[in-house]
């Protein structure tokens, strides 16, 4: 069933102080229609798909986003997309535009699925989203991951949740 929100999430269930305890519950199989939906852009330095930046860039874009108050109440999402083994680009939900960010506005149908484990399986979820979005009788257009936290609350919360995010044909 075609959706238009994202499941909500108990922004409060962190116990780190930091990531929200994800819960996958809504997540797996979803289908998401995104019509200019605002994300801030930041971009981040890799060195063979491993991020080596990402803290500052995302410390700075969420006091950004914190100034502005355009952080969503009950939703979290950072749609992530490697464009080589060298930068990645991440996508923040907002729930306006951020002066001083550079801002995207998505659309489109999202197919969703839940991933469990340890990061070095990323190859092996993108052939299973590449199988689940034909299973769909649908194309891929554009592969995203939303990882739900961060390493330090990862092993803090004993799962490491990702949800893949694949922009299909309508």
């Amino acid at each position: 069933m075609l959706q238009t929100e994202l499941p909500k999430m108990n922004m409060d269930k962190s116990e780190t102080g930091c990531c929200p305890r994800f819960d996958p519950t809504g997540w797996n199989g979803a289908e998401i229609r995104f019509d200019r939906r605002p994300f801030v852009k930041e971009r981040t330095i890799s060195f063979l798909y491993i991020p080596l930046n990402i803290g500052s860039v995302f410390k700075r874009a969420f006091e950004r986003i914190t100034a502005a108050e355009a952080a969503a109440e009950h939703e979290y999402l950072i749609l992530s997309s490697d464009t080589s083994a060298w930068r990645c680009e991440h996508f923040m939900s907002v729930t306006k535009d951020v002066p001083g960010a550079e801002m995207a506005h998505l659309s489109g149908t999202f197919l969703t699925k839940v991933f469990e484990g340890p990061y070095s399986q990323a190859r092996h979820w993108c052939r299973e989203m590449q199988e689940y979005v034909e299973s769909q009788g649908k194309t891929l257009e554009k592969l995203y991951y939303f990882y739900t936290t961060c390493p330090k609350c990862m092993k803090q919360y004993g799962k490491n949740y990702v949800v893949g995010f694949a922009r299909v044909d309508s």
